[in-house]
């Protein structure tokens, strides 16, 4: 598999009031094509820093940071908005769906910033990403009468409906309860098995043992990055 993502000396310093706030210090990762990863660590730890650094959401204070071979860092922000657009999906633990709008409405949101295809083509596309994600038969309802599991799969679809490489989760499982939890992952799972590189952050041990590699951080550096059994047992397949 071919790297997607490769950062070098990846770092990101805060300035809080008089005080210099290193978030990332020197962080080294290769994250391959395919690959499905949970980043962890501890509130304070640099995963969500890395996250927005990874989505081209913010830049580092030093370090390299390469995106399908391409360095990334010194982009202006209009074409690092272009390739957040092309090429990355966000999926947040708040949905952040628009609450008098439909489902299919949500999902369709983020082709507005392209209407190169028109808009029947978008219509579309976004149907096809709710049945990508099973909700053929909500696409017309609006939040407020979706559970929390089918409003984090219409943010899944949303994520999905440009067909990016690449889906970013951030903490997605958060506001779900236990079985809702493990629906989502399966859904991460499935798109993962499907060619999505899926790189999910999140807190809790027990969902990145369903990932198929580890990245560790503490005190905004990489203590530990390792396969899962299921990563070994995908290598041993």
């Amino acid at each position: 598999m071919t790297a997607i993502i490769e950062t070098r000396g990846l770092s990101r310093t805060f300035q809080v009031g008089t005080i210099a706030v290193r978030a990332l210090q020197g962080v080294d990762l290769t994250i391959r094509s395919g690959e499905f990863v949970s980043i962890m660590g501890s509130s304070g730890s640099g995963k969500s820093t890395l996250m927005n650094l990874l989505g081209c959401l913010d830049t580092p204070t030093e370090g390299e940071y390469l995106l399908d071979g391409d360095r990334v860092e010194n982009l202006s922000k209009n074409r690092r908005a272009a390739i957040r657009n092309q090429k990355i999906g966000f999926v947040f633990q708040g949905f952040n769906l628009l609450a008098r709008t439909s489902a299919l409405e949500n999902v369709e949101l983020p082709l507005f910033y392209d209407r190169a295809s028109g808009a029947r083509a978008d219509r579309q596309a976004a149907v096809e990403a709710l049945a990508r994600v099973g909700l053929s038969d909500r696409m017309d309802h609006n939040p407020s009468q979706l559970s929390g599991g089918q409003q984090q799969r219409v943010a899944i679809a949303r994520a999905l409906v440009n067909k990016p490489s690449i889906l970013l989760a951030d903490e997605p499982t958060g506001n779900l309860d236990s079985n809702t939890t493990i629906e989502v992952v399966s859904l991460f799972r499935q798109l993962n098995e499907e060619g999505v590189t899926v790189i999910l952050v999140t807190h809790e041990k027990d969902i990145s043992e369903q990932t198929r590699r580890v990245v560790l951080l503490m005190d905004g550096r990489v203590i530990e990055d390792r396969a899962t059994t299921n990563g070994r047992r995908r290598e041993d397949g």
